[in-house]
C-alpha cells in the first residue's frame, strides 16, 4: 500500500472514526476533527505539481483480484491532479463552512462527516483510478455517498424525492457504463486505462467499439445532469447548502466532465464521440441557461445554471476531439477548446461554490431563498452582496473575472468550429456559435436576477422569517476565499495555465502530441478587438434589455405545457413501473407454497430442457460404469415399491414405514458400493427420521379418507413428470460427459495425508469444506431456535386461552 492509496483511502478511514469523535467531544463540532484531512490532502497533491509539469506520471498498484485483471491501480497525471486538487482544496472550504453553517446541537453531525468523507474518498478514487473495475465501484459509490448527503433531512418528502431521483437515474447511467467497460475488455483484454489507450488503433474498427462509447457516455451524462438526465440536479437541491456547493458546483458533477476528459484519447477520434458530446453538451448549455431564469428559488437558479455550464464545458470537450481526429496541434484552434474545457471547470468550481455558499447565508440569514420575498438587502449584507456580484459577474462572463477569459475561449472554439472540413461541420458547425451565444445572453439575465433580485429593490421584512444581518465571519471565510480566487485567476491566469491546464490537455489528447512536443499554453486578459468580444458586448447590451423587459416577455414559459416536462414524464414512468410491478406481483404472489413451486418446477423444466435441447448437451454412455449385479436389482425394486406403496398408502403408520424402507434399503447400497461409513450415516439420519415422523404423526388427527372422490390433476402430473425426467437426463448427461478427471481421486491420495483422516466423507466435511458445513450447522441451529421460538409461543397463547 503506497502513499497515494493510503490517500484515496483516508477519508473512509476517519469516516469510521467520526461517530467515536462526536460522541466523545460532543462539545466541540465535529466538522473541526476532520478539516485537517481534506487540508493535509490538498497540500500532498500540490507536492506532486512538479512532477505532472514534467510530464512525469505516479502509477503505484495494489493487488487485489489479479486472476481477473483487477487491481487497484492509482494513477496521478495532469487530468487526475487537477480533479484531485478541486475534490480536496473545496473539499477543505465547504467543511469549513459547513462547521458553521451546521447546528451541532440540531444537527446529526456524525452522519452528515461520514457521508461526507464517504463523498470525498470515493470521488478520489474516481479520478485516480487506473482499473475500470475499480473506478465503477467508486463511481456507484459517489452516487451512493450523494443519495445519503441528498436525503440528510430525510423527514422531508422533497428531500426524500430528490434522493431518490438521483440515485436511479445516476446508477441507471452507472450500470450502463459497467457494460461499456466489459465491451472495452472484450476488445483489448484490460481492465487497464492505460494499456486501452494503447491499442486504440487496434480496436478502432470494432464492432463493440461505437456501442462502447455510446454507453459510456450514457454513465457521462447522467452524473454530469446533461439533457435529458438534468432533471435529478434542481430536485438534489434540497439537501443542505454545504452538500450543494460541493457535490453540485465541484465534484460530483464534473465526474461526468472527468469521464468524458480521461476516454477522449480512446473515442475522441471518430465522428460519434464529436456529435454526441459537443451537440448534447452545447443543448445542455441553452436549455438551462433558458429554464434558470424563470426559477424562483435562489438555489434553483444555481441549479439550472449548473446544469447550463456543465454542458458548455461538455461541448467544449467534445469540439476539442477534432484535435484527435486532425492529428495536430499546429493550429491554436486544435487546443483552445480543451484548453477553455479546463480553465472553465476550475473557474466555475470557484464562483459557483462560492455562489451556492452565500445563497446558503441568504437562507441562514432571512429564513427563505425565494426571490419574490427578498430585496433591499444590499445594506444590511454587505459583505454577503460583494461576493454575490463578484461570483455572479464572473459566471456572466464579465470581466475583471475568470469567468470571462474562460467564456472568451468559449466562444472562440464555437466560432473556428465553421472552419473545419470534418464531420459535416461546413454547413451544420454554424449551430454551434448561434446557440453558444443565445445561451450566453441567458446566462448573463440569470446572473442578474440572482444578484439584484436578492439585494437591491424594496425591502420586505413582513415576509422574511429572520431578520437579516450580516452572516458571521467564520461562515464568510470559504466564500470570500473562493471569490478572491475568481479575481486573482483573472489578473494571473498563467498561475493555472502552466501548472495544472498544461498537464490536464497532455492527458486529455496526447495523441496529437510528437515525441518531444508539449502543449504552450498563455492565457491573456486582452486580444484586441475580436469577433468573440463583439459577441461580449452583445451578450451584455441583449442581456441588459432582457433583464429589465423580463415580466414582458416571461410569458414564453406558459407555452410550454407542465404536464409534458421531462420531470413529468419520470414521474409518469414511474408510477406507472410502480402500479404494473404491483398489480404483476399479486397476479403470482397468491400465498400458496404449492402455486409457487408450480411456478419454480415450470422454469426448471422450461430453462433446462430448451438448453440441453438447443445445446445437444444430452448424451448416454455406459462406458466405464460397473456391471449391475442381482443384488442391485433386488434393492432398486424394493426401492421402487416402497416408493409407490408411500404414495398410496391408506394410513400415515404405513406410509412411514414404506418411506423408511426406502432409506434403510439406500444404506444397503452403500454397504454393497463399500462405504460404511455413507451407511452408518444414512441408517442414523433414517431411524432419527422415522421416529421424528412417528412423534409427529401421533399428535396429527385421525386419517379420514376424502368424503369426495379426487380427480387426477393432470398438471400436476406432467410437471412432476417433467421434472423427474429432466434430473434423470442431466444426471446421464453429467455421467457420460466427463471433461476431466473425477475429484474423488484428489481426496481419496490426500485425506489421510493432508488431513490426518481415513475417513474420507468425513474429512471432507471437517477439513476440506469445514466453513461450509459450519455455516450449514449454523443455519439448521437458527432454524431450529425459531421452530422452538413459535411452537412455544404457540402453546403460550393457548394456555392463556
Amino acid at each position: 500500500m503506497t502513499l497515494l492509496h493510503v490517500a484515496i483511502l483516508s477519508p473512509f478511514i476517519i469516516a469510521i472514526l467520526v461517530p467515536f469523535l462526536h460522541n466523545y467531544f460532543q462539545k466541540i463540532h465535529t466538522g473541526w476533527f476532520i478539516l485537517p484531512l481534506p487540508i493535509l490532502l490538498f497540500v500532498y497533491f500540490l507536492s506532486l505539481i512538479s512532477s505532472t509539469m514534467n510530464g512525469e506520471t505516479i502509477r503505484n498498484t495494489a493487488s487485489w483480484i489479479p486472476s481477473l485483471g483487477i487491481n487497484f491501480t492509482a494513477y496521478i497525471d495532469g487530468l487526475g491532479l487537477l480533479f484531485a486538487l478541486l475534490i480536496t482544496g473545496i473539499g477543505a472550504l465547504v467543511i469549513l463552512y459547513s462547521i458553521y453553517y451546521l447546528s451541532k446541537v440540531k444537527e446529526q453531525l456524525n452522519t452528515f462527516y461520514v457521508y461526507l468523507l464517504l463523498f470525498m474518498g470515493a470521488m478520489l478514487g474516481v479520478v485516480l483510478s487506473d482499473n475500470l473495475i475499480v473506478l465503477y465501484t467508486f463511481w456507484e459509490l459517489t452516487s451512493l455517498s450523494s443519495f445519503l448527503l441528498i436525503g440528510y433531512w430525510y423527514e422531508r418528502e422533497k428531500s426524500r424525492y430528490g434522493a431518490q431521483k438521483s440515485m436511479m437515474i445516476t446508477i441507471f447511467g452507472g450500470l450502463l457504463m459497467l457494460g461499456g467497460f466489459i465491451m472495452l475488455y472484450m476488445m483489448t483484454n484490460t481492465f487497464s486505462i492505460r494499456e486501452i489507450i494503447e491499442q486504440v488503433p487496434t480496436i478502432a474498427q470494432h464492432h463493440l467499439f461505437i456501442p462502447a462509447l455510446i454507453l459510456i457516455l450514457f454513465g457521462a451524462f447522467t452524473k454530469s445532469a446533461q439533457f435529458p438526465f438534468y432533471i435529478w440536479l434542481p430536485d438534489a437541491m434540497e439537501a443542505p447548502t454545504p452538500v450543494s456547493a460541493y457535490l453540485h458546483s465541484a465534484t460530483m458533477v464534473k465526474a461526468g466532465i472527468y469521464l468524458v476528459a480521461r476516454f477522449s484519447p480512446v473515442f475522441a477520434g471518430t465522428p460519434e464521440w464529436f456529435w454526441i458530446v459537443s451537440a448534447f453538451g452545447i443543448f445542455t448549455m441553452f436549455w438551462g441557461s433558458f429554464n434558470a431564469i424563470k426559477q424562483t428559488d435562489l438555489k434553483g437558479i444555481l441549479a439550472f445554471s449548473t446544469v447550463s455550464q456543465l454542458g458548455m464545458i461538455m461541448s467544449m470537450l467534445g469540439v476539442g476531439s477534432a484535435a484527435i481526429a486532425l492529428d495536430s496541434i499546429d493550429d491554436s484552434y486544435y487546443t483552445v477548446a480543451i484548453l477553455a474545457a479546463m480553465f472553465h471547470l476550475m473557474n466555475h468550481a470557484t464562483f459557483k461554490g462560492s455562489l451556492f455558499m452565500i445563497v446558503g447565508i441568504i437562507d441562514h440569514e432571512t429564513g427563505t431563498r425565494d426571490i419574490r420575498k427578498l430585496g433591499g438587502l444590499m445594506g444590511l449584507m454587505p459583505i454577503t452582496f460583494t461576493i454575490s456580484i463578484i461570483g455572479a459577474f464572473s459566471m456572466a462572463g464579465l470581466p475583471p473575472f475568470n469567468g470571462f477569459l474562460s467564456k472568451e475561449m468559449f466562444f472562440s472554439s464555437m466560432i473556428r468550429i465553421v472552419e473545419l472540413n470534418i464531420f459535416n461541420l461546413e454547413s451544420l458547425g454554424l449551430l454551434f456559435p448561434i446557440v453558444a451565444w443565445v445561451g450566453s445572453i441567458f446566462t448573463f439575465i440569470y446572473s442578474m436576477v440572482l444578484v439584484f433580485k436578492t439585494f437591491t429593490g424594496k425591502y420586505q421584512p413582513e415576509k422574511l422569517e429572520k431578520k437579516p444581518h450580516e452572516a458571521p465571519i467564520g461562515m464568510l471565510i470559504s466564500p470570500i476565499i473562493l471569490a478572491s480566487l475568481v479575481i486573482v485567476f483573472f489578473f494571473f491566469p498563467n498561475l493555472l495555465a502552466y501548472t495544472i491546464i498544461e498537464p490536464a490537455m497532455a492527458s486529455i489528447i496526447p495523441a496529437v502530441l510528437g515525441d518531444g512536443e508539449h502543449f504552450h499554453v498563455h492565457i491573456s486578459p486582452w486580444h484586441g478587438f475580436t469577433l468573440e468580444l463583439y459577441m461580449t458586448i452583445g451578450v451584455v447590451a441583449l442581456g441588459i434589455l432582457g433583464y429589465f423587459t423580463l415580466r414582458k416577455w416571461s410569458g414564453i414559459y406558459r407555452f410550454i405545457p407542465e404536464r409534458l416536462t421531462i420531470n413529468k414524464g419520470y414521474d409518469a414512468a414511474l408510477y406507472s413501473l410502480d402500479k404494473s410491478s404491483f398489480h404483476l406481483t399479486r397476479f403470482y404472489m397468491t400465498g400458496s407454497i404449492r402455486n409457487y413451486l408450480l411456478y419454480i418446477f415450470t422454469f426448471f423444466i422450461v430453462i433446462l430442457g430448451t438448453s440441453l435441447a438447443v445445446k445437444g448437451g444430452f448424451s448416454f454412455s455406459l462406458e466405464g460404469n460397473a456391471s449391475v449385479g442381482i443384488y442391485e436389482v433386488i434393492l432398486a425394486g424394493v426401492i421402487l415399491i416402497g416408493t409407490i406403496t408411500s404414495l398410496f398408502a391408506k394410513s400415515r403408520l404405513t406410509s412411514i414405514i414404506a418411506l423408511g424402507s426406502v432409506g434403510y434399503t439406500v444404506s444397503l447400497f452403500f454397504v454393497l458400493f463399500r462405504a460404511p461409513d455413507l451407511a452408518l450415516t444414512q441408517l442414523s439420519v433414517e431411524t432419527v427420521s422415522v421416529a421424528l415422523f412417528l412423534l409427529c404423526f401421533y399428535h396429527l388427527p385421525e386419517f379420514k379418507k376424502p368424503e369426495k372422490k379426487l380427480n387426477f390433476n393432470w398438471p400436476n402430473f406432467i410437471i412432476s413428470l417433467g421434472v423427474g425426467t429432466i434430473v434423470s437426463l442431466l444426471a446421464l448427461s453429467a455421467n457420460s460427459q466427463r471433461v476431466s478427471e473425477t475429484i474423488s481421486t484428489y481426496f481419496i491420495e490426500n485425506s489421510y495425508k493432508l488431513a490426518g483422516g481415513k475417513n474420507m466423507v468425513n474429512v471432507i466435511l471437517v477439513d476440506f469444506r469445514g466453513f461450509d458445513t459450519l455455516f450449514e450447522i449454523t443455519v439448521l441451529g437458527i432454524a431450529s431456535l425459531g421452530i422452538f421460538g413459535m411452537i412455544r409461543l404457540q402453546v403460550r397463547k393457548e394456555e392463556e386461552r
